[in-house]
């Protein structure tokens, strides 16, 4: 008989080992090592098949070789997912045999989007919806609440994987949903569902089945405390695309952003409004978050910050108040606070500013995540304007990094950035001088600096 492979692996971490130990020697935790079992091995033919079959065996898996500017790319055509910004997110569309993997906190709206989603694609094609924490009642009444067509998608609730691949191979959809991928387990492993082995064995079997039958996979995933998602970190490089859904309970936007993509562009964003008939895109996300006040006020300034294939206009607010504590505090809410520090620093050594004794807030309005460091200047500006109580022009668009030595280094994209600008209405600029247009931009005054002083100057002007 063939005799049944086994092998140890970590819950916390994902660490294999060749036999069982008290302690993982990785992330140093106690009794989280369990014993999976990995199915028999395969025996060859015969013992000692000689070299020989070892030569045939090499030449027919060589024969599958092709050469890259014969691959057909035809071969996986995009389709749409019905909504303009999931497919920007995406990189243009589905992509047969591709497994998604949506992440989000508890109550994003990540069952929503993908409910709608599949509620779209089933009235042209073949659509599986796995429900594992919810029963099918609970998820008929959301689609129904949300008036969604509900003829034509099939709906079921299964948590064993086994069972799951088996109605998938009788009904053959092509786009598959499983929610969420921490409830289903697999009967070769003793686990728990949940745990780093189950999900990570799940997975692998849902993306090899994906694979083999070109079914486009969606995977639902929870996050943990510190937002990242929970699991294994091998099951972000089991996928080819990873993408988290965010937005704060007390505020209708939803951005949905890609932090993986084999298919399209990293770091892409979408942004959706949660309304009672469920997520609605937003198609022009600037006009959303410059929303401003009618009433003028200092600390406020409007950047222009770069998210995967498009500009978006964004406006950033400063607060500089005495502090009344020894240590005062620096508080970055979108924004790296770290960064906030070092900005803060280089303001006072190239700028001549000292708030070491006041108290700094910062804000992203919107609930967007800032990632890119276009920002810096927005951001210094803006804590100069709220320390001085000096408001700075409403029409006034502001982007560039800014470097330990206090010179403004050019951002990508600063063209685009500026016709988006010009589209809004900015009628003034303050950019790096690397990103100065080499033409005139119709109604807009640009005024390029290479220095923070420069830039100080060219407000205070």
């Amino acid at each position: 008989m063939a005799k049944q492979k086994t092998s140890f692996v970590c819950n916390e971490c994902g660490s294999d080992y060749a036999k069982w130990q008290g302690q993982c020697s990785d992330c140093g935790q106690w009794n989280t090592i369990t014993e999976i079992r990995l199915g028999p091995a395969k025996g060859s033919g015969r013992a000692g098949a000689g070299v020989t079959a070892n030569r045939a065996g090499f030449a027919g898996a060589l024969s599958g070789a092709r050469v890259l500017r014969d691959i057909d790319l035809h071969d996986l055509p995009r389709f749409s997912s019905g909504t303009e910004e999931f497919d920007r997110v995406l990189g243009g569309g589905l992509v047969p045999g591709s497994a998604v993997l949506v992440g989000g906190n508890p109550g994003a709206g990540k069952s929503t989007l993908l409910l709608q989603t599949m509620c779209h694609l089933a009235q042209n094609m073949e659509a599986l919806y796995i429900t594992g924490e919810e029963s099918l009642q609970q998820v008929a009444m959301r689609a129904q609440r949300l008036q969604l067509p509900t003829d034509k998608l099939r709906l079921m609730s299964e948590t064993n994987v086994e069972s799951l691949v088996a109605a998938a191979e009788e009904f053959k959809p092509k786009v598959l949903v499983v929610d969420s991928i921490q409830v289903v387990h697999t009967d070769e492993i003793a686990s728990a569902p949940g745990s780093v082995s189950q999900v990570r064995e799940c997975a692998a079997y849902l993306v090899r089945y994906a694979k083999q039958t070109g079914t486009v996979l969606f995977l639902v995933g929870h996050v943990t405390k510190d937002g990242s998602l929970a699991g294994p970190k091998v099951l972000e490089h089991m996928i080819d695309c990873s993408i988290l859904l965010e937005g704060e309970h007390d505020s209708r936007f939803r951005t949905l952003r890609g932090q993986k993509n084999r298919f399209g562009a990293v770091n892409e964003l979408g942004v959706f409004a949660m309304t009672e008939q469920g997520l609605r895109e937003v198609k022009n996300p600037s006009a959303i978050f410059l929303d401003r006040s009618n009433e003028p006020s200092s600390g406020s300034a409007v950047m222009v910050v770069w998210e995967g294939t498009r500009p978006l206009l964004v406006e950033i607010q400063a607060l500089v108040d005495d502090s009344q504590l020894g240590n005062p505090r620096r508080v970055a809410v979108g924004l790296e606070q770290n960064r906030l520090a070092m900005l803060l620093a280089v303001l006072h050594r190239h700028g001549g500013l000292q708030v070491g004794d006041q108290d700094v807030f910062a804000n992203v309005v919107g609930g967007v995540k800032v990632l890119e460091t276009s920002a810096d200047l927005a951001l210094l500006l803006a804590i100069v304007s709220s320390y001085r109580d000096r408001q700075l022009p409403r029409d006034m668009v502001i982007f560039g990094e800014v470097g330990l030595s206090g010179e403004i280094r050019p951002v990508p994209s600063g063209q685009e950035r500026l016709s988006e600008a010009a589209k809004h209405g900015f009628k003034r600029a303050i950019v790096p001088k690397g990103n100065a247009p080499k033409g005139a931009i119709p109604g807009m005054e640009v005024v390029a600096v290479s220095r923070l002083s420069e830039a100080l100057d060219s407000v205070d002007a």
